[in-house]
């Protein structure tokens, strides 16, 4: 019967005529058919802090190279290698002195002509690489440095570095970005961004990149990315993370320099920002228990003591400017306010690895430093010997993007129009379309990708022409066939009411094991087969698949609002326990030993 109404349904939404009709299927379908997994944001020896932390020896090569699915052997001496290649990864070194402490030791001869050269060479020659680090550091939090680099030293470094990335890129095999990190962190706050390149070397690597050392002003950035795009032909987007270590400042009321966010600045925050990285190694930023009580799962992996420098302590108020749900609900209320909303971003997750080796996997953690690889003092230590305790380090995350094929060209286009995902390590392919022409059972069509494009828009993806009846979305949510069951699949709702005021609710759409809502929406939890003590649990609670049709039902026509949709594993075991079970540990108690993985959609927005 299912396969029966999914058939009507496809002749009701797709428009052919009966003479173009066909038994056979099409060969070629214009709308993405698969998910392509990867990391945007690695970091090797080139930076600074991979390589002084302890990481002198891993390049961006070996970078590509173990995201391949190569045996890499880490800096620590044990060998690595991922279970599962990846798609895509781009090395995104810090812009900020890049590829320069390899070439101090190595002795380079055009570094040394330079001043930074002559002075850092001498703080090495005297083994004082901390005061190396001391100016480093002082440099990206806004130290009175000018630019020490020559442009074309600068310009050397990069095509360098860029061309390793040409060297690994396999047109419809494995994707290889050009990028970088640009790293403004003003008075300790972090405003980080990757810049990732659609273009190759020649073109990316035609000018220096814009480093935090030019300017730490955001808006700096994206001017410099529209001249690097007038002057090439070529694409570039900046890619925000950790607003949770900003301290307010990721998606604040005003400009760096203090003026009130305008239209002009809204519509350029859009244009160079489309994405937004919720999770990495240094927490999840989804959402945050004190500003969404009434989320049971909004406690996920929350960094939320202090900025990136460690200069300030958290301050309630901030976090409605870091966590990406909230930064969604003020997005709304700038867009009734200037016409075009400067928070309208996808969501994706990377690693920020600094070990070289780009690893998301609670069972094949590699840490973010040296001292974070698996080793037994590892939850003991603290990350780059003087931030955070490792164990509070979240193995996550990756970014699944949905594309007509593993290139540079599709996967940045689908970057661009948002129809990207967030997940914390497993790979769970979740499908998410909204429209108002879905039927009633059409979550059983066979082909729900077909259906979904033909009559509405998939995430990412904005509805318009407003209607009276409620916007219908469809989901389809498969397991990583690798990891666990899923636990349920929620839609989270946030809209702009009549009052001007952000409202916002997490809707169960979707269960494992028969369970139902109760009155208030609430469902009976999953239960738990983790076993901490093997680091084991068993799929025999949760579902393989979750498919379902959902039509909001406190819709209003006249408000503004988004919609994406969260999915959750049944419990596992975290990193700390598989090291616990490895080394024979007896950990603190405070350190979390289970979790529950997830993935994130990008938005559906409504506009009236």
């Amino acid at each position: 019967m299912k396969r029966v109404l999914g058939c009507m349904l496809l002749a009701l939404t797709v428009t052919a005529t009966a003479e173009e009709e066909s038994y056979s299927p099409t060969v070629e379908d214009n709308f993405p058919r698969e998910v392509f997994w990867g990391d945007l944001h690695v970091h090797s020896n080139l930076s600074p802090d991979s390589f002084s932390f302890g990481n002198p020896n891993l390049g961006p090569d070996a970078a590509y190279r173990f995201a391949k699915g190569e045996a890499v052997t880490a800096s620590t001496g044990r060998l690595a290698q991922l279970r599962r290649p990846l798609d895509f990864l781009m090395v995104a070194d810090h812009a900020e002195f890049l590829g320069v402490f390899p070439r101090l030791i190595s002795q380079d001869e055009a570094l040394l002509a330079t001043s930074l050269g002559e002075r850092w060479g001498g703080y090495l020659a005297g083994g004082d690489m901390s005061r190396v680090m001391t100016e480093f550091v002082d440099a990206i939090q806004g130290g009175d440095y000018e630019q020490e680099l020559s442009a074309a030293f600068r310009r050397d470094i990069w095509r360098d570095a860029a061309s390793i990335a040409d060297d690994h890129n396999q047109p419809g095999i494995f994707t290889a970005f050009v990028g970088y990190e640009w790293t403004s962190m003003v008075n300790g706050n972090n405003l980080h961004r990757v810049v990732v390149f659609k273009d190759g070397a020649e073109v990316a690597a035609s000018r220096p990149p814009f480093s935090s050392l030019d300017s730490q002003d955001p808006e700096d950035l994206w001017a410099a990315l529209a001249d690097y795009e007038e002057a090439t032909g070529g694409k570039v987007m900046a890619i925000p993370h950790n607003g949770n270590l900003s301290n307010g400042l990721m998606f604040a009321d005003t400009t760096l320099g203090g003026e009130m966010l305008d239209a002009d600045y809204a519509r350029r925050r859009a244009r160079w920002e489309p994405l937004y990285e919720v999770t990495q190694v240094k927490g999840d930023a989804e959402a945050h228990p004190l500003l969404s009580p009434d989320d049971e799962f909004a406690a996920y992996e929350n960094w939320d003591a202090d900025n990136i420098g460690r200069v300030q302590e958290k301050e309630t108020w901030m976090l409605n400017h870091e966590y990406a749900r909230p930064a969604l609900k003020l997005g709304l209320k700038w867009e009734a306010a200037l016409g075009v909303n400067p928070f309208d971003f996808g969501m994706i997750g990377s690693t920020d690895s600094h070990t070289t080796l780009a690893t998301a996997d609670d069972d094949n953690f590699w840490g973010k430093f040296n001292d974070s690889e698996p080793k037994p003092d590892r939850t003991a230590n603290t990350m780059g010997g003087r931030l955070w305790y490792n164990w509070k380090l979240a193995a996550s995350g990756y970014a699944a993007v949905w594309a007509r094929e593993n290139t540079r060209e599709a996967l940045f286009e689908a970057m661009a129009r948002k129809e990207v995902y967030t997940t914390t390590g497993p790979r769970i392919a979740l499908r998410f379309f909204g429209g108002w022409d879905y039927p009633a059972g059409a979550e059983d069509t066979p082909d729900l990708a077909r259906l979904g494009y033909a009559a509405g828009v998939p995430m990412g993806g904005r509805l318009g022409n407003a209607r009276a009846e409620a916007p219908v979305f469809l989901i389809q949510a498969l397991r990583d066939p690798d990891g666990a069951n899923l636990d349920r699949v929620q839609i989270v709702k946030g809209w702009l009411d009549a009052s001007g005021k952000v409202q916002e609710r997490v809707y169960n759409v979707a269960m494992s094991d028969g369970r139902k809502t109760n009155r208030r929406g609430q469902v009976q939890a999953v239960g738990s087969t983790v076993d901490v003590a093997n680091a084991s649990y068993d799929n025999s609670i949760g579902a393989a698949e979750l498919t379902t049709r959902w039509v909001d039902p406190d819709f209003d026509q006249n408000e503004l609002a988004f919609y994406y949709v969260r999915v959750l594993e049944i419990p596992t075991p975290r990193w700390t326990a598989y090291d616990a079970k490895a080394f024979g540990l007896e950990l603190d108690p405070q350190i979390p030993m289970i979790n529950q993985e997830r993935v994130y959609s990008s938005p559906i927005w409504y506009s009236p």
